[in-house]
């Protein structure tokens, strides 16, 4: 099998190279050092297993391996972790199997096994639990982008896709407008039926010439309407913060 490890510490990926090729059979194709590059290499090197750490810096892996499992071809999920309290979760996001540190070699074998029936078709995929991400996902000719959250401007609705406005600049996301404001309704205001903000980024609220209700922001020249509807909650939410 094709192996992608990924773990912030250096020393724990020598060892998980050592003990892959003490066994034999598999290849490991890439390294990362947090769990956002593990689900950017994995959707360029499209590997068999990502052998994946939980605690990592940018984005940990319980919410790596939700990413990753949205892929067109889902790598299976092995955990390895210093810590047993995250097991449960682990399997909730259908890992198919987790090992803690020291890593023995007979409980890699094991695992790395279990990852071979996973793509023989003997592993059932499932939903991941619902829980709020700290990214969103955007994949474009075959690569996969992370977006923070907390870096998005606004999202905006055009046929069947949404644009995320961010600080490095647009993606187009699959999610719907409506299922985004309901898991990130606390960081977002919505403006229009079409429209989300987020609240630190608007400069003011302005009245056109024409009548229209306008927002204009701080690091975007966007100049977004704001529906009647929407006007007296966002007036409010602006109040608050």
């Amino acid at each position: 099998m094709k192996l992608l490890i990924a773990d912030d510490e250096p020393l724990a990926r020598q060892r998980l190279r050592d003990l892959v090729g003490d066994l034999g059979g598999h290849e490991i194709i890439g390294e990362a050092g947090n769990g956002r590059e593990a689900c950017e290499l994995a959707a360029t090197l499209k590997p068999d297993a990502v052998l994946l750490d939980i605690a990592m810096p940018l984005l940990d892996g319980l919410e790596a391996a939700r990413h990753l499992a949205e892929l067109p071809d889902p790598p299976a999920v092995v955990f390895c972790t210093a810590y047993d309290e995250h097991a449960l979760a682990a399997f909730e996001a259908h890992a198919v199997d987790y090992l803690v540190k020291p890593i023995r070699a007979e409980r890699l074998a094991a695992a790395l096994a279990r990852a071979e029936r996973f793509h023989a078709g003997a592993a059932p995929a499932g939903r991941l639990p619902a829980q709020r991400r700290s990214h969103l996902s955007a994949r474009l000719r075959g690569t996969l982008r992370l977006i923070p959250i907390q870096d998005i401007h606004f999202l905006q609705a055009e046929e069947k896709y949404v644009v995320v406005h961010h600080a490095e600049g647009q993606d187009l996301i699959e999610d719907s407008l409506k299922s985004l404001e309901a898991e990130f309704g606390e960081r977002f205001i919505r403006l229009h039926r079409n429209c989300l903000v987020a609240p630190d980024q608007i400069r003011e609220l302005v009245r056109e010439p024409d009548g229209r209700e306008v927002v204009r922001l701080r690091n975007h020249p966007a100049r977004l309407d704001v529906s009647r509807r929407c006007l007296p909650g966002v007036r409010q939410r602006l109040k608050n913060l």
